[in-house]
Order: C-alpha cells, then structure tokens, then sequence
C-alpha cells in the first residue's frame, strides 16, 4: 500500500508515494557508502560550500516550503517560513564551524606527538517524526554531513513530499549523488535499515516505544544511536515570577506548533501564592489565540497533524477531567472538517492524572498548584521523562539553583525551552540519550581516535 499524505485542515488526500521495496533500500546503501567512502576525503572547504548552497536554497523557497509543510502536517505558514529559516542558520552555523570542532586535539604525554581526531563513521540512518519536518533533518543532517558521513532519511509516512524536497535541496546544493538520500518506508522497513551492515549508526526522533525498539536493534549490533523521545517539560512558575511576562511566555511556548513540540511547556507548576492570578492570565492569553486554516497568514493555532491523534487528545483531557482535573478552557471536540482541537486548560492537576504521566501532544495545557519549591522540583521531576523545563523567577541565584536539581537535558530560566545550533539538546530518562547541536552534536558520529607517535 502506498504513503499518503493527507491534509489534515480538511482530510484531503494530496498525493500518494510508493514505498521503496527491500532490494530498493539495499542498492540506495550500497550507494550511501560509495559516496560516503569519496566524501570523506573532501576538505572542510569543499563541505561548506554545498552546505551554504542548501542554506540558500532554504532561504529563497521557504515560503515554498512553509505552504508544504502546511499541506502536510497543518503547521501555520508562518511558523513554516521560521522553521525554513532556522534550517539555513544551523546549515550556516555548521559550515562555518565544523573545522574548528573537528580540528585535531593535541594532548601532551610521554609521546613524541599524540593528538585525537575526528573521523566520520559511514552511513547514518535518520528515523524522523513528522512536527518539525524539516528542521528535525537539517539540525542532525548538517553536523553529521560536514563531519564527512553520509545519511539516509526514514521520514514520518505523512511527510513524504517533505523529505523528497529534502533530498532534492541536499542534490541541488552539490552534494555527491546519493550522500543523501530519502527512503519511502513504514517503521517495520526502518527496523531492516537498521540492521543493514552498510549503515554504521542512528539518529532517532520520536515516541519512547519506537526508541526502544531502534536502540535494541542498534545495540545488539554494537551500532552508536542517539535517541530524542518525548517530553512531559514542566514549567515552574515561582511566587517571584514576572506575572505579567511569564503566562506569555507559557502559552508561547505550550502553542508552538499547535503544540506539538517535544519540548513545548506540558506540565505548568505554579507556586500557591501565585496559582490563581497565573490561571487566570493564562487562561485569557490562551483563549485570544487564534485557530484556523494554517495557511491563513494569521493563524496561530492550526489542526494536529493527523485525526488519530486528536482523538487520542481527547481521550487523554476526558481522562483526566474523570479523574478530578478541572476544565477552564475548550475541552470540546469540534464539529467540522479538520484535525482541529481548541486550545484547553486544566487545572488542579496532580501525579496520578493522565494529564500529568502522559505526554501531551497538542495544544492542551496541566496547570498544577505548589505549596513551595521544594515540592515544585518534586512534582517537575515526578515523571519517566526529562527533555527540557523552565523555571520563572526574580531571583536568578535561586532559579539556577533549582536548575540544578531537575533531571533534564535542558533548563531555561525566564525564557520557554528552544534548540539552538550553539548549544546541545537532548534528554535524560526517557527522553533520550546523546546530544544534537553545538560541538557536541557533531562529534556523536565520528571516530574519536587516538593518535600516539613515539
């Protein structure tokens, strides 16, 4: 049966894309490695050139680029063209500094000469999800090509013509044929890929369960993984917060992407004195955002990606409103075509309830009272995962301190959680292991070889 892609603003069927058979993905790796074994003897000169092309590329199509996204996977065109133009920046990023990160290490010991370097690996597989569908490829493909390896995509079913136009923009910028490549595949296909002897390594963003799945199939071969899986980020809001500054950064962060994001604000945990004037603001500020088509330039909220999954929205806000959670806001299945889900909000939300252990993948938020910080960094780090959180608060010696006692890979103070090319991203617990980005996102997939000279 072929791919499909399907809108999900009005359940329209796009188009349709054969899968690659098995002898297909076969010829596709044997080609990855040929390019990879000429590719990595290319100069960090030669890389940064077809890196630049394809973050020009980026920059001149992306609102191109924004409406597919939008066709495919309901994200607002405005937040397409970013998402776009982050691309280029971790492409420019990566190609101005890949040298540097990669340069040999020279350690003095009793040697005449030792020093570390830095050799690529072979062919990466990337197994991607489909929120961020280009932005997830390009912060894992650009570090992994200009450190000299090769790459083949297993992009989300739903985003195929995403990650063809990926391919093509990674061809047309000069890349060697077949460095790149996309496979159109289920899952069940990627877990043979993984098993392929040509592909030396894997890259995965996604679910808890499909991350298990790939790291023991990875690892009973002895291949490196680095696994990005979901997020449950809570978000402290402390009595000294910024009442004003703070809902806004909040809400921002719990509808980016409709919200959808793996390090969107989830868990809201606001400290007793201020719980019932942040609910409030928060409640307002989410209610005046605006829902729609996605490619309405002004939408700010657009439909989940697939009708499965709004189901599964709703299912996890009327379990949790059964088991005493409160409902402030939306709630409601709406009638009509699309994929859409309202903004909503519960509150007095505790461990215990599905909105609290459960990933929430959409734009619906778990406001949780605290009697004080103590408590608030026991409930932040009462959950089986730990991407990112974000603490609010005047005090910053206080807020970095906190900082320091919840089980995350990432913690913000004052500011919702984001990636950065300059900085790592990645998780503890199940949320994963290894980093992307900054210098240590390139080096997950080199040899780090020791060179001794006597």
């Amino acid at each position: 049966m072929a791919l499909q892609s399907i809108n999900p603003a009005d359940g329209r069927l796009m188009r349709e894309y054969p899968e690659h058979q098995p002898h297909e993905l076969d010829l596709i790796a044997q080609q990855a490695h040929r390019s990879f074994l000429s590719w990595r003897e290319s100069s960090f000169v030669e890389r940064a050139a077809c890196l630049q092309e394809a973050a020009r590329q980026l920059r001149a199509r992306s609102s191109e680029w924004a409406v597919l996204m939008a066709e495919e996977m309901g994200k607002p065109v405005a937040q397409g063209r970013a998402e776009a133009e982050k691309c280029s920046w971790v492409c420019d990023y990566y190609a101005a500094e890949a040298e540097r990160m990669l340069r040999h290490e020279r350690i003095a010991v009793d040697a005449r000469e030792s020093y570390v370097r830095f050799d690529p690996l072979g062919v990466v597989l990337a197994i991607m999800p489909w929120n961020f569908p280009f932005w997830q490829i390009f912060r894992c493909a650009a570090p992994t090509l200009m450190a000299g390896n090769a790459m083949i995509l297993k992009h989300a079913a739903n985003v195929s013509g995403c990650a063809l136009a990926i391919e093509e923009i990674f061809t047309r910028a000069g890349f060697p044929q077949g460095l790149f490549r996309t496979v159109l595949v289920r899952g069940s296909a990627a877990s043979r890929l993984v098993e392929h002897p040509l592909v030396a390594a894997v890259t995965l963003t996604g679910s808890a369960p499909a991350g298990s799945d790939v790291a023991g199939r990875a690892g009973a071969l002895i291949k490196k993984c680095v696994l990005e899986l979901g997020g449950s980020d809570p978000y402290l809001v402390l009595r000294d917060a910024d009442l004003e500054t703070a809902p806004q950064s909040c809400v921002n962060s719990r509808l980016i992407n409709s919200g959808q994001s793996c390090i969107a604000a989830k868990r809201f945990i606001v400290e007793q004195p201020v719980y019932e004037a942040f609910v409030e603001r928060f409640v307002e500020l989410m209610k005046n955002r605006r829902v729609g088509d996605p490619l309405a330039e002004g939408t700010e909220v657009g439909p989940l990606a697939r009708y499965d999954l709004r189901e599964e929205l709703h299912r996890q806000v009327e379990s949790s409103i059964a088991q005493g959670a409160q409902l402030l806001l939306g709630g409601r299945m709406p009638a009509g075509p699309g994929a859409f889900y309202p903004p909503t909000v519960l509150s007095d939300v505790r461990p215990g309830m599905t909105a609290f252990d459960e990933e929430l993948f959409g734009p619906v938020a778990a406001l949780i009272p605290a009697a004080d910080e103590n408590e608030m960094v026991a409930l932040a780090n009462a959950s089986p995962f730990g991407l990112g959180a974000a603490i609010y608060s005047s005090d910053i010696k206080k807020a970095e301190r906190l900082a320091g006692q919840i089980e995350s890979g990432n913690v913000f103070i004052n500011s919702f959680v984001k990636s950065d090319p300059r900085l790592p991203f990645g998780g503890v617990k199940m949320s994963g292991y290894g980093r992307e980005l900054s210098h240590y996102g390139i080096k997950e997939f080199v040899n780090i070889k020791t060179v001794y000279i006597s």
